[in-house]
Order: C-alpha cells, then sequence, then structure tokens
C-alpha cells in the first residue's frame, strides 16, 4: 500500500497487512472511484494513527473547495495538514507524493487536477476526486478516495466517507 499505484510484485496477505482498494465503474455514462484502505485483522496504533491523518487531510482537502478557489489551494490544503504531521514536505515522501485529486465524469481522469499550480478556479458542476495519499515507503500507505460535486453551496460528496479504519465502509 506504500505505493501510489500497487506493485506488480505477487505478494501474500499476513496478519497487520495493509490492503489498498481502488474502485471504479461506469454509472449511466459517467464514472464512479472510491478508494478504501483497511487492515487485515487488527490494526496497529501506528496503522490507526496514520489512518486517522489521512482522513484529516481528505477533510481539510473537502473543506477547502469553495466557489472561486483555484484548484491548487485544495491540494495545499491537504498538504498542510500531512507536513503539520511531520511527513513532507511538498512531494517528499514518507508523505503525500502526488495531486490531491483529479477530474472525473466521462473519463476516470480528467482536467482540472486539484494540484500545485493549476489556478482554474473551482466552478459548479465541476467533478473530483478527493484522495490525498501518506506513502511510508518501506512500511505502508494509506489513501482514502470520496468524489465530490460543486455546487452554488460549496462540495457535495457522491459517497459517505470512511468513518473509522475498523469500519471502512459507511
Amino acid at each position: 500500500t506504500a505505493f501510489p499505484h500497487g506493485s506488480v510484485k505477487p505478494q501474500k496477505l499476513r496478519e497487520g497487512d495493509m490492503i489498498l482498494m481502488d474502485g471504479v465503474a461506469p454509472v449511466e455514462g459517467y464514472y464512479a472511484d472510491i478508494t478504501r484502505t483497511i487492515v487485515f485483522g487488527k490494526p496497529t496504533d501506528r496503522q490507526r494513527q496514520i489512518w486517522d491523518l489521512e482522513r484529516k487531510a481528505q477533510d481539510a482537502a473537502l473543506a477547502a473547495a469553495r466557489l472561486g478557489v483555484p484548484c491548487e489551494s485544495v491540494d495545499a490544503a491537504a498538504r498542510k495538514v500531512i507536513t503539520a504531521a511531520g511527513f513532507g514536505p511538498d512531494y517528499k515522501v514518507p508523505g503525500l507524493p502526488h495531486r490531491t485529486g483529479h477530474g472525473i465524469g466521462l473519463e476516470v481522469h480528467e482536467w482540472s487536477y486539484l494540484v500545485r499550480g493549476n489556478k482554474t478556479p473551482l466552478a459548479p458542476g465541476m467533478c473530483f476526486s478527493d484522495e490525498p495519499m501518506i506513502c511510508i515507503y518501506g512500511e505502508f500507505g494509506v489513501r482514502l478516495e470520496d468524489c465530490f460535486y460543486m455546487t452554488e453551496d460549496g462540495p457535495r460528496l457522491f459517497t459517505r466517507q470512511s468513518p473509522s479504519i475498523e469500519q471502512p465502509f459507511a
């Protein structure tokens, strides 16, 4: 789970391993995308701590998504939470090595990206993934992904966020 897009190396699960599940499905011509990170067995305190930090970063990104703000501000909000916890800084590992989210709709990955340098302002109707990821190479990674769309009143989630490491699905 420490690699953002998995590994091609076959592995056998052992008690305490973390599992990252990323699901994509077309729904009436539009794409849905969700990721959950779970533990095979009982989570350690360290796994729980990093999972909770990931959830705080995801919440910070969603809170920063306001009409008119640039896409990069959403990425900066998630990154600030992760950096304040001692990871990073910037795109360094251990920490958040890639963008916080991507546009989603007729394709799974569409422009605009929630990433540094993207000045595109958020507007009603835009849809994004919210998936900051904490990677700790040699240990594990945690990613939670939920998609949202922008309304005149701010962001609205398509899915329910993961309540806890013990209860990954709401």
